[in-house]
This record gives C-alpha cells, sequence and structure tokens, in this order.
C-alpha cells in the first residue's frame, strides 16, 4: 500500500510539473531587480574646434519592477540608463551639468509576463508613459529562430530584429537578432534637427529569453551630413560572465521543473503503481496459498 500510495503521489506531481509548473516558471518574475553594465567609445563633436574626439565611455542601465503597479499577466518596468565619458574617474552617472555627461533616461514600460511583448495601454503605467510596442528589455521564453521587432526608445517605435544565426558566448547558446536604424530623422538637440543611424546586435539564451550580451553602434549626423556622434558599446566581460552565470543557473531550474519533474513523476510513479501491484498479487497468491493449505489439513484431520 505504501508504494501505491507513493506511486500515485508522483504521478500527480509528474501531471502538475507538465501542466502546471510551466505556466508558473516561464513568467518574467515580478522581483526584477538589475543593473547592466556597458563599455565602450564615444566620438563627440567639438564646436569649438570641429574636430570629432574620442573618449572612453560607460554605460549603466538599471532596470526595476514594480510589483505595486504588476499584476498575474503584466509587469511594469522602470528603467534608468546614464551614459559617461569615462575620465577623470567618473562616476556611474553624473549630474546634467557635468560635461562628462553624454545622456542620461528614464523610461517606464509594461510588458506581458509570457510573451515578453509591451502593453501599452496597460492601467498600471503612469498617465505621462510613452506607449511601447514590440519586445523592450527581453525576449519570450522559448525565443524562436524568427524576426521578432524590438522598441526603439530613440525613434520611440519598434523595428524589425531580424534572426541572424547563433553564437556561443561563455559556454551559452544563443540567438542572434539585429535590429538596424537608417537615416532616420531626429533632433540632434532641442531646435536642431538631424539624422540617425543604429545597429543593435542582441544575443538571446533562448531557453529563458535573457539577453547574454548586446552592442549598439550609433551615430548621428547633422542635417548637411556633418558626424556628431559616433557611439560604439557593450556589454562589459564581467557583465557577460554575470549573465552566462545566471542563464545557466536559471536553465537547470527550467529543466529541473519542466524536464525532469514529470520524468521522475512519471517513471517513478509507473514503477512505484507496478512494484505496489505486483506485491499486492504476490501477498494475494500466498494467503490463497495459505488457504487450501489449511483447508487440506482441515480435511486430513477430518477423515
Amino acid at each position: 500500500m505504501v508504494l501505491l500510495g507513493l506511486g500515485a503521489f508522483l504521478l500527480v506531481v509528474g501531471v502538475l510539473a507538465t501542466v502546471w509548473a510551466p505556466g508558473v516558471v516561464k513568467k518574467t518574475p515580478l522581483d526584477v531587480d538589475q543593473t547592466t553594465h556597458l563599455d565602450g567609445t564615444v566620438n563627440k563633436l567639438n564646436p569649438a574646434t570641429g574636430e570629432m574626439e574620442e573618449n572612453p565611455v560607460k554605460v549603466e542601465s538599471i532596470s526595476k519592477a514594480d510589483a505595486d503597479a504588476s499584476n498575474d499577466d503584466v509587469i511594469v518596468f522602470v528603467q534608468t540608463a546614464c551614459v559617461v565619458i569615462d575620465v577623470d574617474n567618473a562616476p556611474n552617472c553624473v549630474d546634467g551639468d557635468d560635461p562628462r555627461l553624454v545622456t542620461a533616461t528614464t523610461d517606464v514600460f509594461a510588458t506581458d509576463r509570457v510573451s515578453a511583448e509591451a502593453i501599452a495601454d496597460f492601467k498600471g503605467l503612469p498617465t505621462d508613459a510613452v506607449p511601447h510596442e514590440g519586445l523592450v528589455n527581453k525576449w519570450p521564453f522559448d525565443s524562436q529562430k524568427k524576426d521578432y521587432t524590438y522598441w526603439n526608445g530613440t525613434l520611440d517605435r519598434a523595428l524589425p530584429a531580424v534572426y541572424k544565426g547563433t553564437k556561443n558566448i561563455l559556454g551559452i547558446d544563443t540567438y542572434v537578432y539585429e535590429i538596424k536604424a537608417e537615416k532616420e530623422p531626429i533632433d540632434i538637440a532641442e531646435g536642431i534637427p538631424g539624422t540617425y543611424d543604429d545597429l543593435t546586435t542582441i544575443y538571446v539564451e533562448p531557453k529563458t529569453g535573457a539577453i547574454q550580451q548586446q552592442t549598439d553602434s550609433m551615430q548621428q549626423y547633422l542635417e548637411d551630413g556633418t558626424q556628431v556622434v559616433d557611439l560604439n558599446i557593450g556589454f562589459t566581460e564581467d557583465q557577460q560572465k554575470a549573465f552566462a552565470d545566471d542563464a545557466k543557473t536559471n536553465m537547470r531550474m527550467l529543466d529541473m521543473m519542466t524536464l525532469w519533474m514529470p520524468i521522475v513523476g512519471f517513471v517513478g510513479g509507473a514503477l512505484c503503481v507496478l512494484a505496489g501491484l505486483a506485491l499486492l498479487l504476490t501477498a494475494s497468491r500466498r494467503d490463497s496459498a495459505g488457504n487450501e493449505k489449511s483447508t487440506k489439513a482441515l480435511a486430513g484431520t477430518s477423515s
């Protein structure tokens, strides 16, 4: 009976792991608080000399979930980013009047916790939030080798994220997507129109949809074609290693919940049930044999 009970329990575990677990573990958690670091170079036009000047640059991006504004299906993010010229022991972000500041932004958006697609009209967003579309800060769980759309905050619209192939990064197999913007009209500064080019390459771990590496090459030009900014950045080596470690941990957890638990539940449960039934049949046969011997013994005594 113990084996039958254990087998029934394991079968229930297998069913739950197959039906219930994927819908729970394959959702963006509501406690996200992630800091991402990038570095690279920036060439900026010096108005005084008319020459482009190159400097090292670093970027800090912080994505934090607003659990109170979120619900079971949709998560609200507050994302801040700061791009700083990395000279004179610059901190990760500086004041607006500091000449080392390249740009600082704050963004608030909501995404579906499963598909990772933006939800533009979610009620948990502030009224002044810019409506987003497409993917914003991650790919969906079980990402596919296909094109997606990805949000571009400079243009305030989503652009095609074209699937380009696969690449292994620090032991993590990733899908590679490219997002291009070419000669897009923007305001270089207030009242100064210009154009914008950008090539972003994103490397995604497909099981979790987590971004493992991102490189960005962005240029801005005045209307007469004069280049004013040339920015080239990517995740730091330490950041890539941290994300690779996280991906390995998260993939193991997903495999345990969605692969190994069903296997253990169904296979272990079936074996326990079969063993329990076998023991019951054996015990039943023994009882039958014992009863038969007793009957014969009684018959012999009577005669």
